[in-house]
């Protein structure tokens, strides 16, 4: 029988209880409060949930992860990179980037409701959320957000309105990652689309190690720029 959290006190089962069919399912009930999502990410642990459904939380295994170094660019996307004229800034869009990233699975369905949005929106507010940009001129074309905990960055949804804009934030990201030395980029779910850009499968307990060793890291200095270079 799947757990349910009650709003008080936050507290998970192990990630190890998840099922393995649905890959990952742990536990569903809590909040979407800051203190709630905090607490899951530095567990491995991620809320993903339709419309019509309670929260539900998630620890997959295997875990899809991108090593920033390990970015996979193609020719095509390396002369998209040189010559599509776009320009990438950092969190000077949040609130569109993630309302966006919901309008575009709408046809599919989205877990990205209004609570889901207003939750991380006060993660931005409080510093833990981020987003990166694509822009064509003053439209924004493209993008993703996620957290950003210690040494880990925790992707959560992307969109693009132009061909490549998605990777190309993706790619900015991992960059700008890989040079204030962040671990990984959480990728949670394994998809061919990613796994195109280099991201790979590695087992659960491998990525918990991973959190453990990286996510309480402190910077010495703010690390998200307006623009990038």
């Amino acid at each position: 029988m799947l757990p349910w959290l009650d709003p008080q006190p936050i507290r998970f089962p192990p990630v190890e209880s998840a099922l393995d069919e649905p890959n990952g399912l742990l536990a569903a009930g809590g909040g979407l409060s800051p203190e709630w999502l905090l607490s899951a990410y530095r567990r491995g642990i991620f809320p993903w949930y339709a419309e019509d459904q309670p929260i539900l939380w998630w620890s997959p295994d295997p875990r899809m992860v991108l090593f920033p170094a390990e970015i996979r660019i193609r020719r095509s996307l390396a002369k998209r990179l040189r010559n599509a004229g776009f320009s990438v800034t950092f969190d000077r869009a949040f609130d569109s980037v993630i309302g966006a990233c919901a309008a575009a699975r709408d046809d599919d369905g989205t877990w990205i409701d209004d609570a889901m949005h207003e939750a991380y929106c006060r993660l931005h507010e409080l510093g833990h959320a981020h987003s990166v940009e694509v822009w064509e001129g003053e439209s924004l074309v493209g993008g993703l957000y996620g957290l950003s905990l210690g040494g880990v960055f925790f992707g959560e949804s992307m969109f693009s309105r132009r061909p490549d804009a998605s990777k190309i934030a993706l790619v900015h990201l991992a960059r700008h990652l890989e040079t204030h030395d962040y671990t990984m980029i959480d990728c949670q779910m394994h998809t061919p689309h990613l796994a195109s850009l280099g991201a790979r499968d590695i087992a659960r307990e491998t990525f918990i190690d991973y959190l453990e060793r990286s996510v309480d890291r402190v910077h010495p200095a703010p690390i998200w720029p307006r623009e990038t270079p």
